[in-house]
């Protein structure tokens, strides 16, 4: 996107401010303008189309039906209606970086050896916790990105073949790690394209599904409810229909809660819709109430979850900011959105901005999600009654194949509880799930995650930390002692990257950096989070100039703007609220029982 004469003043003034002070040490006005400058240059010069992908398959119709108009599809079809395919199931990943940067280093790409790395550097030793968040922090991050991004199943043939070291007790030698499925459509001499297996569109597709079969599986068929159990999760006839070979085989409680407890929701929005317009058809219910729902979930990561990881006051109120605009949720309230300048309104239903480039979410989103840190080895959960131990479970023990067995032995009730009172593990080095390093698939593969982190950032061309830094407008640390504050680590790292510093992984470089004060990840992460948290919102039509009335009906809008995690969760366990009382964030630690009886 070409910036104006005046812009590339602004932006330049911030980006030499925030390169001597830092955006995180500025008081706080000061600190929102900064960040308002460092978005505005990488909206200008770090999106990058690598083109649509191979979507050779024709429109769902020669025009336009009345539905995807005022819905979202079941393929992310229709979001943008100039570009009907853009974001769509089978749209390449975009960049963030020149793609003349993001061709594969082929000579150093087992160079630090991937295992290595998993052993030497993230292995988890003693569980290290993010003390300022609860365990729902965590689940909630997979939740979403179950929803943003999949690169579908792996390349059947040709495994990367991974030597290992003498004393590795990996069973296979060499460790296979399946190559990332290529995009049939790629230029032969081009950088790496790969394609999307969900929509790029935030539309809550992990509760609902992107095939029409297992859509319609989750329907009642009355009043645009969906089918639930007991627990308000999916009816156990639906498990035969999930491949656990695919991004399914990574479920855990941890996701059965959220999907279970956004259900709830979509069915209670639909109670109200039937209730406000009786004569509303159990399809048009059905649409309106993934349309609310949708945006809720959007809120909700926007206004709850972001702040309570990164909760810098700085970044505290520029996230808000997204959602309600500098002038604050009590203004809208009562005036209205009184200007169409996002910065000041907020996104939701501001005019719609690809910046320039079709709406794509891009590989270097995915590597800086990378977050499996925040998942503890061991669970215990305690009674909301009275906060005694009631079972303590391994990771395998909450997995795919042994949710409903947890469910059905504990009340919904009391997992929430013990996921509110436990918390997630620090995403830093030395602090990987041990049980992901070994992780026994539900398909019956071995894997290490750890490893595969490292490996599917270099295949896919993402840069190594340092040039990531540069690429992002980021001075580079000329040393691994500047790099991190942890004297052990720089000599760890030393050693494994051999004296290198430009040879370190992203993902490596990112739990080990210095953090601002109040966040749990790296600001190198956070610098595509300050460009692509707003794009998702401001390139997303039903959020931004389709977010009204017409489309949503004005019970739906009040619904989404009168509602948070604290509501959604005391809406359907209100024997929760004592367990929330005096928290301010429904992500950060709860009060235990005991001490709220007290």
């Amino acid at each position: 996107m070409k910036q104006s004469l005046s812009s590339r003043v602004f932006t330049g003034i911030t980006e030499a401010v925030d390169r001597v002070v830092g955006w995180d040490k500025l008081p706080k006005p000061l600190g929102i303008v900064t960040l308002v400058g460092i978005r505005d240059k990488l909206r200008a010069e770090n999106l990058y189309d690598s083109g649509r992908g191979p979507l050779d398959r024709p429109l769902p119709a020669t025009s336009v039906d009345r539905f995807a108009l005022i819905s979202r599809t079941v393929d992310g079809t229709y979001n943008d209606l100039n570009s009907p395919l853009m974001g769509s199931l089978g749209s390449r990943f975009g960049r963030n970086v020149p793609l003349s940067h993001v061709f594969p280093d082929e000579r150093h790409m087992l160079d630090p050896n991937p295992r290595l790395i998993s052993r030497r550097l993230l292995t988890r030793d003693t569980f290290h916790p993010a003390t300022t968040l609860n365990l729902l922090a965590a689940a909630w991050i997979q939740f979403e990105v179950h929803d943003w991004f999949s690169h579908g199943k792996n390349q059947p043939t040709d495994p990367w073949q991974i030597p290992l070291e003498a004393d590795d007790p990996w069973p296979e030698r060499p460790m296979k790690i399946a190559r990332t499925m290529r995009d049939p459509s790629a230029d032969p001499n081009g950088p790496p394209t790969f394609v999307t297996a969900d929509t790029h569109w935030w539309d809550a597709s992990q509760v609902y599904g992107d095939d029409p079969g297992f859509c319609q599986l989750l329907r009642s068929g009355q009043k645009g409810r969906l089918r639930v159990d007991e627990h308000g999760f999916y009816p156990p006839d639906v498990d035969q229909h999930l491949d656990l070979s695919g991004v399914a085989g990574n479920f855990w409680i941890g996701l059965g809660l959220l999907h279970s407890l956004f259900m709830l929701e979509h069915n209670a929005i639909c109670d109200m819709l039937a209730d406000r317009y009786p004569i509303m058809s159990d399809d048009d219910i059905y649409r309106k109430a993934r349309l609310i729902n949708a945006a809720l979930i959007a809120k909700i990561h926007t206004v709850d979850w972001t702040p309570a990881i990164i909760a810098h006051p700085t970044t505290v109120l520029a996230l808000r900011a997204n959602w309600w605009g500098l002038l604050g949720e009590r203004v809208d309230r009562r005036f209205g959105r009184l200007s169409r300048w996002d910065v000041l309104r907020g996104i939701p239903g501001s005019p719609t901005n690809h910046h320039g480039v079709p709406y794509s979410l891009t590989e270097e989103f995915v590597a800086v999600y990378r977050m499996h840190p925040l998942i503890p080895d061991d669970f215990t959960f305690r009674s909301l009654r009275d906060d005694r131990v009631l079972q303590t479970h391994t990771l395998p023990e909450v997995g795919a194949l042994e949710v409903r067995k947890r469910l059905d032995e504990m009340a919904m009730s009391d997992i929430l509880y013990s996921f509110g009172r436990s918390n997630p593990g620090a995403i830093t080095l030395h602090n990987y799930p041990r049980f992901l390093q070994n992780f026994n698939r539900p398909d019956g593969t071995l894997i290490d995650l750890a490893a595969i982190d490292i490996l599917r950032s270099r295949e896919r061309g993402v840069p190594r930390y340092n040039e990531f830094r540069r690429l992002f407008h980021l001075r580079p640390p000329r040393s691994f002692d500047e790099l991190t504050s942890n004297a052990q680590w720089a000599t760890e790292l030393r050693e494994i990257y051999h004296g290198d510093i430009e040879r370190v992984d992203v993902t490596i470089g990112m739990y080990g950096e210095r953090l601002p004060r109040g966040f749990g990840f790296s600001d190198t992460a956070f610098r595509i989070f300050i460009l692509m948290a707003s794009r998702r919102l401001k390139s997303d039509r039903f959020f931004t100039v389709d977010y009204r009335p017409e489309i949503y009906t004005q019970p739906g809008i009040d619904w989404v703007e009168g509602n948070s995690m604290r509501t959604v969760l005391l809406r359907h366990y209100p024997q929760l609220e004592r367990a929330l009382r005096g928290v301010a964030n429904p992500f950060a630690p709860w009060t235990s029982i005991g001490a709220a009886a007290s």
